[in-house]
């Protein structure tokens, strides 16, 4: 069986980007949980969900956070699973103060990155981590990068086609 996936986000102004890592990871079949916590209003509330993580079935953490963006350190400062940070765009600098807080972690404390509103990357890369210990969810990325193949080799005739037309 496959471990649940925790998708955090600081504020529900997060959810219309990380809806779509939720979408992502319930194509895949991949049980997931969402919830706001927040590492400066709720930080009690945040450490304990990320310290208990593991034990509540989860595998990976996924954490969008604006602005200051200390919520997938502050998870990865208390769980050992996985922390994929998600900076959002917006604030005074659209994203980059959420980008550079979320990638620069001290030693030891790493939190995987992706890019600015990149949920749904976030949800490949938790299905990439899981799949290492579930070849049924490895046989379904597998199957996905083939229809992604598929998709711009149908493309890519279209627009020969449409070319040779002029």
């Amino acid at each position: 069986m496959v471990r649940k996936v925790a998708v955090i986000m600081g504020s529900d102004s997060d959810w219309p980007v990380v809806k779509g890592a939720c979408a992502q990871l319930k194509a895949l079949d991949i049980p997931f949980e969402a919830h706001i916590l927040s590492a400066h209003r709720t930080p009690a509330a945040a450490a304990a969900f990320a310290q208990n993580a593991k034990k509540n079935g989860f595998g990976v953490i996924l954490c969008a956070a604006g602005m200051a963006a200390h919520l997938a350190g502050a998870f990865a400062a208390n769980t050992t699973l996985p922390v994929i940070g998600i900076p959002m765009k917006g604030g005074a600098m659209d994203g980059m103060d959420a980008m550079l807080a979320t990638v620069q972690m001290p030693t030891g404390i790493p939190v995987a990155t992706v890019a600015l509103n990149g949920a749904k990357n976030a949800a490949w890369l938790a299905a990439e981590i899981l799949a290492l210990g579930d070849a049924e969810l490895d046989a379904k990325l597998e199957a996905a990068r083939v229809d992604m193949e598929k998709q711009i080799e149908d493309k890519e005739a279209k627009l020969q086609a449409e070319a040779a037309a002029l």
